[in-house]
């Protein structure tokens, strides 16, 4: 078995005090950019709770966050979410997260970001934390336009697990190869990924992840001075 070690981590509410999706999706609301501003954030919200409750599929969630991403030009997008990087993500990023991953890194760790959150609002944030590796749900890209549709499976419970598999498979390597593999989550929709590494890590968990972890002796990081956003 080789001495090097996987770290995995989680996005939201794990390496960010907030949910990405939900802050772009709140940002193009209230910027006049999703249609009508309040129903687009009673939308949001919505799907925000139905999400907290364990009742949202990632195809319903892609129905409206991928649909955001449809309505616009590749070119404004980009120009929106540098904007969106700077005025909501940057200021959100925290020291101890920023320190954990840059711990992963100079060990030589391989180190991935495995989010349920689509690529094109995590590529930039997982650049920002300086992690080289994305798995993220992907949208469907189409003639230059986002088509709205979800490319693949999405990485989102079990899906995570499929996704980090066939990533390391493409690298001609498994999750046995490392002498340990970490993965850092806060939310329950991610123990199958969880069950799978060798170091579980519930990282700033929702209640009923802690209560999991408790029981199961895994062990619990709490990293964040405050919450931008509320999710259970």
């Amino acid at each position: 078995m080789s001495t090097r070690r996987l770290a995995l981590f989680d996005l939201d509410h794990t390496l960010l005090p907030l949910d990405s999706d939900y802050q772009w999706a709140d940002y193009l609301a209230r910027t006049g950019r999703a249609g009508d501003p309040e129903q687009a954030r009673r939308r949001n919200d919505d799907l925000m709770e139905r999400y907290n409750q364990g009742e949202l599929t990632a195809e319903q969630a892609a129905e409206f966050m991928l649909g955001l991403l449809a309505a616009h030009s590749p070119v404004d997008l980009a120009a929106w979410h540098e904007a969106f990087m700077a005025e909501v993500i940057r200021p959100a990023m925290q020291a101890r997260p920023l320190a954990l991953v840059a711990e992963h890194l100079a060990a030589g760790d391989l180190c991935a970001v495995v989010t349920a959150t689509n690529s094109f609002v995590t590529a930039p944030i997982a650049r920002a934390f300086g992690i080289p590796h994305l798995i993220a749900t992907d949208a469907e890209y189409r003639h230059g336009r986002y088509t709205g549709r979800i490319d693949g499976t999405p990485s989102f419970k079990a899906g995570k697990v499929l996704r980090v598999n066939q990533w390391l498979a493409a690298q001609q390597l498994s999750l046995s190869d490392f002498a340990e593999s970490f993965f850092y989550s806060d939310s329950t929709n991610d123990i199958p990924l969880l069950e799978v590494v060798t170091r579980p890590i519930a990282t700033n968990p929702s209640p009923s992840l802690r209560q999991t972890a408790l029981e199961r002796g895994w062990q619990v990081l709490d990293m964040f001075d405050h919450l931008e956003d509320h999710k259970s």
